[in-house]
């Protein structure tokens, strides 16, 4: 079992930069793929990113493509998502999600959620 602890939200203006970072807690960081999703004000969950275990495949939302970058880094036990070029679409609550095993791009085959770290675009 992993716990996931997000950090990094706030206010941020169109076309600012935030890096948010989710940290792990439990054994066996490395057999986790972990992802990203986010849930907007009057919008269903997207599930906008994943990483692999090794982190050597990753996966975007067509809507956070070029924009957004998910990495992770097994040694701190923790996934970070940079989010450039942001834009007020982005507002939304954003969840770190684990599971074992493979990467997968349904957000419902993640077993463990964080609690969620809110994203405010705005001028």
């Amino acid at each position: 079992q992993v716990q996931l602890v997000e950090s990094g939200g706030g206010l941020v203006q169109p076309g600012g930069s935030l890096r948010l970072s989710c940290a792990a807690e439990g054994r066996m960081f490395g057999d986790y793929s972990l992802g990203w999703s986010r849930q907007g004000p009057g919008k269903e969950r997207e599930f906008v990113s994943a990483i692999s275990r090794s982190g050597g495949a990753t996966y975007y939302a067509d809507s956070v493509k070029g924009r957004f970058t998910i990495s992770r880094d097994n040694a701190k036990n923790t996934v970070y998502l940079q989010m450039n070029s942001l834009k007020p679409g982005d507002t939304a609550v954003y969840s770190c999600a684990a599971r074992a095993g493979s990467l997968r791009t349904n957000g419902n085959l993640y077993n463990y959620w964080g609690q969620g770290t809110q994203v405010t675009v705005s001028s």
